[in-house]
């Protein structure tokens, strides 16, 4: 019974290993392919991030390089001549070269180009923000007051990302518009906005200030 049992147990593991050797045989190639797959995939992460980190390094060089330019047509032109590399790249030469349209006085062509920019979707919403936020700064000066006072009151509306520089504007034109009472409610509120920077809040106390009132008590300058 012994060598039987014995006899019987060879013949199964011999069995086993010539299903397993067939398996192998048979399927042999998945595992293969899976770890090909599992390499090739790690390779070309690794690819596609050197690849982002030299476009962005080209990207920036090519950026630094053009406001190296003492002439403002050079730094324009330098601008103009870099092709970005996808919506980011664009969205910032886009509101660079409109910075820079704008200090060499060509207001209109910057006003083309935010108003353009606002409508696009293929950018983050804070950057289409910023783009409208800029195009009020240019059309301000050629807005009656009270219409400009209404139309800052969009970008100072609660959760905006530049909502206390807005405030400060919409403060401004209200002053312009005759609007004291009502400019100085915005005021004396926005140092204690979260968002206000040290800068603002200076401002804010000295245009108070020059209204004749007192600033409120919140370590601002008195002058």
């Amino acid at each position: 019974m012994s060598n039987n049992d014995s006899f019987i147990q060879e013949v199964s593991e011999e069995v086993r290993r010539d299903r397993l050797y067939a398996l192998a045989r048979r399927w042999g190639w998945v595992g293969v392919v899976l770890v090909l797959l599992v390499v090739g995939a790690a390779a070309w992460r690794e690819y596609s991030a050197q690849q982002e980190r030299t476009s962005a390094q080209a990207f920036g060089d090519a950026v630094i390089a053009a406001f190296s330019e003492d002439a403002d047509s050079a730094r324009l032109h330098g601008l103009e001549a870099i092709a970005p590399r996808g919506p980011g790249q664009r969205a910032y030469l886009d509101l660079m070269r409109a910075a820079q349209l704008t200090q060499m006085g060509r207001e209109e062509e910057a006003l083309s180009l935010l108003d353009d920019f606002a409508t696009r979707r293929d950018v983050p919403q804070i950057y289409r923000t910023l783009a409208g936020f800029r195009a009020l700064m240019l059309r301000g000066p050629d807005m009656a007051a009270s219409d400009l006072a209404a139309e800052w009151e969009a970008f100072a509306a609660p959760g905006q990302p530049f909502r206390p520089l807005a405030l400060e504007q919409r403060a401004l034109a209200l002053i312009d518009a005759g609007q004291r009472e009502a400019a100085l409610d915005i005021l004396r509120a926005l140092p204690s906005d979260p968002q206000a920077t040290a800068g603002l809040r200076r401002r804010v106390g000295q245009l108070i200030v020059a209204l004749g009132e007192t600033p409120p008590e919140t370590g601002l300058p008195s002058q």
